[in-house]
């Protein structure tokens, strides 16, 4: 049988099922009239009525019965059969490459991996730490883990974890002989372990608010980093003090290794998001990740 009769035979098959050319037409996402044309010319070809068509209904005739029954299960059987090969094809499998910071890398994505990898071992995912916006699509990543406000206007954002806190901490051995700072000012006098960020264009300057009030702070000290961990190690060492995540410390404070200062200036923030482009094709494999880091209040 010819390609176009196998079509039209399809047609035949919606309108028969559904019993209204109408509803035929909207699934199989074509004009009614078009529908109806395509009917009349397989029964023109068959020579034999298909349909019987009232102002109300319509139903097969005898010959549309009997085509129904023959041919009807065989279409069931072809649909259920390119399904399962769908599945096949969209099986999540392929590699993701994400942009991210040190401390969502650590904090939310490895926790969220080591639990989904296992699952689907055809994904491969590769971490980038890097400490600048980039350039997702130019660098060609699938996507970039980044805080909230810091995220593209031009891109889809899914949070990925909860709001944030940072902490200015110090060791018990630094404040021997030394005042605790009282405000974000007074730790210009004190020995600080700085981050560079290439975000900022040079050292990252601390950030303060309260009541509304927004600071910022330029400190100075004999150590700069780029990674949260190594500036954990200097101030655990009692070398100055260190502007960190509050998780990454929570630990240290509570068993008195280190000390937190000016509380009340540091208000919670926006968490981190992954975010790709808008226009981007959601993968079977990054569809599945997605909703693996999507944050659940």
């Amino acid at each position: 049988m010819p390609r176009a009769d196998l079509n039209d035979v399809q047609a035949f098959l919606a309108v028969a099922q559904e019993r209204s050319f109408t509803k035929a037409a909207a699934k199989l996402g074509v004009s009614q009239s078009a529908l109806s044309h395509t009917i009349r010319g397989l029964e023109a070809r068959l020579g034999l009525r298909l349909l019987s068509r009232t102002t109300r209904s319509v139903s097969p005739t005898e010959a549309g019965e009997r085509l129904l029954r023959a041919v009807g299960p065989h279409f069931v059987e072809i649909e259920n059969s390119l399904a399962a090969l769908s599945e096949l094809r969209e099986k999540p499998a392929g590699t993701i490459r994400i942009t991210t910071g040190e401390h969502a890398a650590e904090t939310i994505l490895w926790p969220a991996l080591a639990k989904l990898l296992p699952r689907y071992p055809d994904i491969k995912v590769e971490l980038i730490v890097e400490y600048g916006l980039t350039d997702i699509v130019a660098e060609r990543y699938d996507a970039g883990v980044r805080i909230g406000e810091q995220v593209a206007k031009d891109m889809i954002a899914v949070r990925i974890g909860p709001d944030l806190r940072m902490a200015v901490v110090g060791a018990p051995s630094y404040f021997e002989g030394r005042a605790k700072p009282k405000t974000p000012q007074d730790l210009t006098a004190h020995h600080c372990i700085n981050i560079r960020l290439p975000t900022y264009g040079g050292l990252y300057a601390w950030e303060f608010e309260k009541r509304g009030r927004e600071l910022k702070v330029r400190v100075d000290g004999q150590l700069v980093f780029n990674t949260s961990a190594l500036r954990l190690n200097a101030v655990r060492a009692g070398l100055g003090l260190a502007y960190l995540p509050e998780d990454q410390v929570r630990e240290a404070l509570a068993n008195g290794r280190l000390i937190r200062l000016l509380e009340d200036w540091c208000p919670p923030f926006s968490g981190y998001h992954l975010y790709y482009p808008s226009r981007r094709q959601m993968t079977p494999a990054f569809a599945v990740l997605v909703e693996a880091l999507r944050h659940r209040r």
